[in-house]
């Protein structure tokens, strides 16, 4: 199952896009989806990191040395 979804982008971005496309014979909606799919999961671990940190910050998470992580798993 896919669902469309609809963006606006700069000209220079479109026009780019396009020209990428007219190239190499591909869609321009091959490379936007492409370009998603390639940086969702890199865009998904900044937001978890900045909450994580977030909640590090309030004291509500901690954190573990190096040394605290070999130890736990040596045993």
């Amino acid at each position: 199952m896919s669902r469309q979804a609809a963006i606006r982008l700069a000209d220079k971005t479109y026009d780019r896009l396009q020209e990428l496309a007219e190239k190499t014979g591909r869609t321009a909606t091959f490379y936007m989806r492409e370009a998603i799919e390639t940086h969702l999961e890199d865009l998904e671990d900044v937001y978890l990191a900045e909450q994580t940190l977030e909640q590090v910050k309030r004291g509500k998470q901690r954190t573990f040395s190096l040394s605290e992580v070999e130890r736990e798993l040596e045993n």
